[in-house]
């Protein structure tokens, strides 16, 4: 028997196979993977595959298997140092452990509604959400799937949960200023935009609020500014308070990238920072020590490595265990150049 050639400078594929076998290309993953099969075309299959030095791709044979070895990753966008590093931390230990890593980037999927709970849910094992307005409702629908869930922040009903203690977090920046002497204070608050979730949010100005009432100071709500988060933001929330009839002795802002933002307002209108306005932060993004930002440090690597820990943790059991208390990790504040207390006479 002759069989037909195939070439080309492509690498061969699994069609390529089973057109130089003669046989379906069902019959020749069938063969190749070591199912039921006739001798004879077993034996046309090895002979072709062999021939045209064919290399099964790992993922399709997992899949085809129903072993797919793979977790998606859901972020609101791919666009952002935090969501960057999560999911890059997550891979790397994903990878470690066998795994595939596809990352679905959101934006509002509506109530309910996820990538990965709709035509893609056949192609992961397991789920990662990552500050993502889907958390909610989206568990939920993971959970009839069957389709294990960890979150990093927002909620976390029905899943194991990694983060912080965003509010603890926030008091500790107000109380660091408390203690330099700062009584007249502001905050520069995000507002998450379409597919995040709010809760960091939320819990940061809670604990600007709480450390305030602790120090007998009531927060005024003209010294909450809320922008859309991001650099933009920051600086459209500081020049907010430039234009109010007095101007604080210091401002925390919700995130280190909006204190960016007001940084270069201050810097624009002539204001030394700390002599004039002190500005704390809060994440400790890569470029806050270029801007010597005194900030409240998370670790996010971290956050993405236990988040992918735990469900390994829970595929390794078949996926069914039930969610622990989840992983709270510490903040700590870190002190650079942007406080001091405030001047007098300010």
């Amino acid at each position: 028997m002759t069989l037909p050639t195939v070439g080309g400078p492509r690498p061969a594929g699994l069609v390529d196979v089973a057109r130089l076998a003669r046989v379906s290309p069902s019959t020749a993953s069938r063969a190749i993977r070591g199912g039921a099969v006739s001798p004879d075309r077993r034996e046309r299959v090895l002979r072709a595959a062999a021939e045209l030095a064919y290399v099964p791709l790992p993922a399709a044979v997992r899949l085809s298997s129903g072993r797919g070895r793979t977790v998606g990753i859901v972020v609101p966008t791919a666009a952002r140092w935090f969501f960057v590093e999560v999911v890059a931390a997550a891979a790397r230990t994903l990878r470690e452990a066998g795994y595939d890593l596809l990352v679905f980037e959101g934006g509002d999927h509506g109530p309910g509604r996820l990538p990965v709970a709709g035509e893609l849910r056949s192609k992961v094992d397991a789920v990662v959400l990552v500050a993502s307005a889907g958390c909610g409702d989206g568990l939920a629908v993971l959970h009839d799937l069957g389709i294990p869930a960890v979150v990093v922040g927002g909620p976390s009903a029905g899943a194991d949960r990694v983060g912080v203690d965003d509010e603890d977090g926030a008091a500790t920046a107000v109380r660091h200023l408390l203690l330099l002497g700062h009584r007249d204070i502001a905050m520069i608050a995000g507002q998450p935009g379409p597919g995040f979730h709010r809760g960091a949010t939320d819990a940061r100005r809670a604990g600007f609020s709480r450390a305030l009432e602790e120090a007998g100071i009531p927060a005024a709500p003209d010294r909450i500014v809320s922008r859309p988060w991001g650099v933009a933001g920051g600086a459209a929330a500081m020049e907010q308070l430039l234009s109010g009839d007095r101007l604080p002795t210091a401002v925390f802002a919700e995130s280190d990238e909006m204190a960016f933002g007001a940084l270069r307002v201050l810097r624009r209108a002539g204001l030394d920072v700390p002599r004039d306005l002190s500005v704390i932060g809060f994440d400790d993004h890569e470029m806050a020590e270029a801007f010597d930002l005194t900030t409240v440090a998370q670790s996010v690597a971290e956050q993405g490595e236990a988040a992918a820990g735990l469900l390994l943790e829970r595929l390794a059991r078949g996926g069914h265990a039930a969610p622990t208390a989840g992983v709270t990790l510490p903040t700590r504040l870190v002190v650079r150049g942007s406080v001091r207390p405030p001047r007098a006479g300010h």
